[in-house]
Parts: C-alpha cells; sequence; structure tokens
C-alpha cells in the first residue's frame, strides 16, 4: 500500500513536470477523480435466455384437448408480467449450485441418461399416459387421450427404471457452479403457473375489470372458465410438481397452494373494535389494533411472500443443499422478506398510481373492504378511521372518506419505509453467500421491488 502511494506521488510530479515542459493543456492531463464504479447488472437481463425459453415452453405444458381450456389457461401467460418469482428461483439456483452437500448427486441427476434430472425427461409422465387420461397436443408422445379399451398390460415400459447413481460421494470443498439445472428451470415455471392460478381465481373473488393493462380473465370469458382455468393450471403445475422427484420441495410447494387459500380466508376477518389510538407495536398499542396488523402482516406472507420463500428454499433444495445447512435458511428469509417488501410497495401504488400504470383498477383495495398498511398508519393519526375500518367501507362514502384520512396521513410515507426495511432484512440475510454475479442480482432485484411504480 505504501509502495503504491509513493509510485502515485512520482507519478504526479513527472506528469506536471511534462505539462510546464511542453504546455500539455489541463484537459490532456492525467486526471487523479475516482474511477466510477461500474452499472451493476440488471437481473432480468442477466436471466433474459432462460425467461424467454421458461415463457415459451411454459404455454406448452398448458396445452389441452378441451380448447376453451387452453385458451384461458394460456391467456394470462401471453401479457407481459414482472417475473419477479421465476427470476428468485433462478438466481437463488446460480447463487448456491454447488455449496451444497448432495450437489455432486443433482449434478449427475442432470446429467446422466435415465435419472430423471435432465430436461427432456421432466416432461415424461411417472404413471402410464393411459392411465393419466391428461392429453396435451403439445407433447404428443408424452400423454394420451380417454380410449374405450383398458389394456391390462402396456404396450412399452414408459419410463425405464433410474440408474444407479455414478455421482461422487467423496468431500470436496464447496465451489459455486454458477449454473442453473433443467429440475430449477422447471421449478421457476411451477411458481409462475402457481402464481397465474391464483391471479385467475383472485380476478374472480375481488370481480376485477383489469389485469395486466388488459380486460381480466373473467371479463374476458366469465367466472366460471376463470375459476376451471385456475384449476386446471394448478393440476399441470402438480404433475409438474412430481417430476421433480424431491419430496421436501413437493411438500413446499403444496404448503402454497395452503397458504394462498387460508390468506384469502384471513382476508375476509372482521376487526374487532376496542378502545386506544390503534397503533401498531410499541407503548400504548392495543390489542385491537395489534390484531389487525397482525392479520395483515400474516395475510401479506399467506397471498405473496410465501411462494417467493417457498420457492426460493425449493431451488436451493434442488441444488442439493441438505437439512442444516445455511444456504437453504438465506433462501427462504430472502424470499420471505422481499415477498412482505414486495406487497407492501403494492398496496402503496393502490393509492398513489392511476389504472393505466397498475395494469389493473387503482384505489381497489378500499372498495374491496381491505385495510391495508397505509389504512392502519392513517388510523394513528384518525381514530375515526377504525370504525369505517370496522364496516370494510361498506357505507356510502366511506371509502371516499378513507381515502381522505390517508392521504392526510403519513401512512403511505411509512408503509414505503415498512417495505424499505423488509427489504433492507432480504438484503442482510445474503452477505453470508459467496460474491458473484447472482448474489449482486439478488440484491438489485430488492430496490428493484422497491423503486417499481406497477
Amino acid at each position: 500500500m505504501h509502495q503504491r502511494c509513493i509510485s502515485r506521488r512520482v507519478l504526479l510530479v513527472a506528469e506536471r513536470l511534462h505539462a510546464r515542459t511542453h504546455n500539455i493543456p489541463p484537459h490532456r492531463r492525467l486526471s487523479t477523480s475516482p474511477t466510477p464504479p461500474s452499472p451493476r447488472p440488471d437481473p432480468f437481463t442477466q436471466l433474459a435466455p432462460q425467461l424467454s425459453d421458461l415463457r415459451t415452453s411454459l404455454i406448452t405444458l398448458l396445452g389441452s384437448g378441451h380448447p376453451a381450456i387452453t385458451e384461458i389457461t394460456k391467456y394470462y401467460f401471453l401479457h407481459p408480467s414482472k417475473q419477479v418469482r421465476p427470476v428468485i428461483v433462478l438466481l437463488l439456483a446460480q447463487a448456491t449450485n454447488g455449496l451444497g452437500g448432495n450437489w455432486g448427486r443433482k449434478l449427475w441427476e442432470s446429467e446422466c441418461e435415465g435419472a430423471g434430472g435432465r430436461g427432456e425427461e421432466l416432461n415424461q409422465p411417472l404413471t402410464r399416459p393411459d392411465v393419466l387420461n391428461d392429453w396435451n397436443p403439445g407433447m404428443p408422445r408424452d400423454t394420451a387421450a380417454f380410449d374405450r379399451k383398458f389394456s391390462l398390460r402396456p404396450g412399452s415400459p414408459h419410463r425405464h427404471p433410474p440408474p444407479t447413481s455414478g455421482a461422487s460421494t467423496s468431500p470436496s470443498p464447496p465451489t459455486l457452479s454458477h449454473t442453473i439445472l433443467p429440475t430449477q428451470l422447471r421449478l421457476a415455471q411451477i411458481v409462475e403457473m402457481l402464481h397465474t392460478a391464483s391471479l385467475l381465481h383472485d380476478d374472480v373473488i375481488d370481480a376485477s375489470a383489469l389485469r395486466r393493462g388488459a380486460p381480466s380473465a373473467p371479463a374476458a370469458f366469465g367466472n366460471k372458465l376463470a375459476v376451471l382455468g385456475g384449476n386446471f393450471v394448478l393440476g399441470r403445475a402438480s404433475a409438474a410438481l412430481a417430476r421433480l422427484g424431491d419430496g421436501e420441495v413437493t411438500e413446499l410447494i403444496a404448503g402454497v397452494i395452503s397458504n394462498l387459500v387460508e390468506g384469502e380466508i384471513l382476508q375476509m376477518r372482521e376487526v374487532k373494535m376496542g378502545s386506544g389510538d390503534g397503533k401498531e407495536g410499541g407503548k400504548g398499542t392495543t390489542g385491537t389494533s395489534r390484531d389487525a396488523w397482525n392479520i395483515y402482516l400474516q395475510k401479506t406472507y399467506l397471498k405473496t411472500a410465501s411462494l417467493m420463500a417457498k420457492g426460493a428454499r425449493s431451488a436451493v433444495v434442488l441444488g442439493g443443499c441438505k437439512e442444516g445447512e445455511v444456504w437453504k435458511e438465506i433462501a427462504y428469509a430472502y424470499g420471505r422478506n422481499l415477498g412482505i417488501a414486495f406487497q407492501l410497495v403494492d398496496d402503496v401504488l393502490d393509492y398513489e398510481s392511476a389504472s393505466a400504470t397498475l395494469g389493473k383498477p387503482g384505489g381497489a383495495d378500499l372498495s374491496l373492504g381491505l385495510a391495508t398498511g397505509p389504512a392502519l398508519y392513517a388510523w394513528e393519526e384518525h381514530p375515526e378511521m377504525g370504525e369505517l375500518i370496522q364496516r370494510k367501507f361498506e357505507q356510502p362514502g366511506d371509502v371516499e372518506k378513507a381515502r381522505d384520512y390517508v392521504l392526510r396521513s403519513a401512512g403511505v410515507q411509512r408503509t414505503r419505509a415498512l417495505a424499505q426495511a423488509y427489504a433492507d432484512k432480504a438484503r442482510e440475510v445474503l452477505q453470508e453467500l459467496p460474491d458473484s454475479d447472482a448474489k449482486v442480482g439478488l440484491e438489485v432485484l430488492t430496490e428493484r421491488v422497491i423503486g417499481r411504480k406497477s
């Protein structure tokens, strides 16, 4: 360090002498200003090839023998989406593959024919296609339509027994591989399928007219087809999940489906009024206000963060991380915190953005009777807000009054600050990961979530 400082001083003295002797203009002389930092990678640009392939092949998974089902299930996938959930899965795969104790086996399964982990093998059914009766015109070799006759003996084995593992079991220092396995790419598709199925159902429950700047599925096809389409997507996602061949991942993702239902039910719970000021946490907080905040944050986890958190953890499990290894906990904590931050920002945008920006109706939460972060914070400054929250803004003029209370309070700003705190926590848990472009991408993603306008 000392030697570099001496060399730098010598260089500057030589430059001044050279400038005086040869009269070099100042703008041509050696600049001593620090080099600007190189721009950090955009995670969506980093993963552009994988995201493009993911979306194209996902459409193939949704084909049906019934044209109406095919049309409704593909409807939302053909409109632009944020793709935050698959990006989390893919970045965490790149940031942790090679670190887990079972990485050698997972890598072998992805390369060895018949082991079940190669991309083309993930489309092969575990059961005879004529037993599944799940015809997909886009996958004619691996699916079958209903036949009036059924043979007790299949014509040929639909899937050969997996080979004996040739994976090395000798311990070796964990080293990042900077790769994404086919199973992890399929997982990214599965989490996007679950998210889209939940949108199909949500738009029926909320009677939403818009989604992603276009007519919602219920508006375009009717409630019945939208519900059936969501169920169909869940069925195809479940089949794809089973073919990943990992019991822990199946358990995690199945739990997400339960969480989505629980979150929707929890959102319907009424806030019972009591005395007090409605503050969230801390001295002077009433049981009523604590209950309202607990319900709100728990609902936020169940409906939004659960899929991000359990999808993130599943990605690391598919990369060979075993129980007791910290990488699984980092992935879950990152997805949990980022997911809560994502929804908090969504709740802020419901007050700040117009429908054209959001791609769905603005100001919808109050109309649906939902008291989100900005309304709960406004309750602290305007006690009258409590009565409106309790009756879910049902009386004439309630929505307008509540919106006025929110906009005259610091509710929006405080909710955004709470979102920032969760995003900071997500970023903080990444520090134990080894340095990589994927780790930087995960850090940048926290900033993108907070800074988004739609």
